[in-house]
Parts: structure tokens; sequence; C-alpha cells
């Protein structure tokens, strides 16, 4: 039991040195659909976007579902997410991608790829 959780330990460590940023991702879409961002563009929820509430606006950021190992690919355009204890707020297409627009949320894992 103690190696089992010595295991678990440093599998989260090892999470945390591989990603910039891990916690929980959720989605958000028809309610924003086509009304501004927080920089200012119109919001697509068919648009590989999602908001951070600290990383640049433009920054390319690669979010990995920790349970099931899918990826995918977002632009930050806006701010958010205001629910405690979630670091990203993906568009509906993203979330589509990653699997997740059914359960709501995942954990995730946060890569910036690319810095505006």
């Amino acid at each position: 039991m103690v190696a089992f959780m010595a295991l678990l330990l440093l599998v989260g460590v090892v999470q945390r040195l591989q990603y910039d940023q891990v916690g929980i991702a959720s989605w958000y879409g028809p309610g924003f659909h086509g009304q501004r961002t927080a920089n200012g563009e119109i919001y697509d929820m068919y648009a590989m976007t999602a908001a951070h509430k600290t990383l640049p606006f433009n920054t390319l950021v690669k979010v990995v579902d920790l349970d099931t190992g899918r990826w995918v690919v977002v632009r930050i355009n806006d701010r958010g997410p205001f629910v405690p204890g979630r670091i990203i707020d993906l568009s509906y297409a993203a979330a589509q991608k990653l699997g997740i627009v059914e359960k709501g949320i995942a954990r995730v894992g946060l890569k910036v790829l690319k810095w505006p």
C-alpha cells in the first residue's frame, strides 16, 4: 500500500513537471457565442480558443486530458474561468475535440507552445 501511494505521488510530481499548469478545465459556448471576449474579438464557439485568467492573449496552449491522453491546441482570447478550482475555459469546439462536452469538465495539463 505504501509503495502504491508513493507511485501515485510520483505520478503527480511528474505531471506537474511535464506541464506548466495542472487542474480542471471546463467549457463555454452557446450563451457567449457572438459576444465580445476580453481581448475584443467576437467569441466563436466553433473556433479553437480558450479563456485563461493570466496567460497573455494569443498564447498558444496545448491542453491534455490527463485521464484519456487526448489533446488540443487553443489560442487564449478571453479571461476566465470564474469558477473556483478551474484553470481554463475551452470553447465548445475545443471541448468537443477533447471529448469533454458531455461531462463538462476534465483534469488537464496545460503546456504553453508559443508566447505572443
